[in-house]
């Protein structure tokens, strides 16, 4: 059973950790890759956003990645 748990908790811990890598990306330029208006704001408004960068960030990625194809 401790196996399982070290596994989840591992898990975890990449899944958030990559999540926070992709929240400061997602501060400085990924934000304003999604919606143009954000550029225009200050910059606690982006703040705002990271925590929930960090949990959605498969998700998020994949916006940017679409919208990226998309644009180009």
């Amino acid at each position: 059973m401790t196996i399982v748990i070290q596994i989840i908790v591992s898990f975890l811990g990449l899944y958030f950790g990559i999540g926070f890598l992709f929240g400061i990306y997602f501060f400085i330029k990924g934000a304003s890759q999604l919606d143009e208006l954000i550029t225009e704001s200050k910059w606690t408004v982006r703040l705002l956003l990271v925590p929930g960068a960090i949990g959605l960030w498969p998700i998020l990625l994949l916006k940017i990645i679409n919208k990226s194809r998309i644009d180009s």
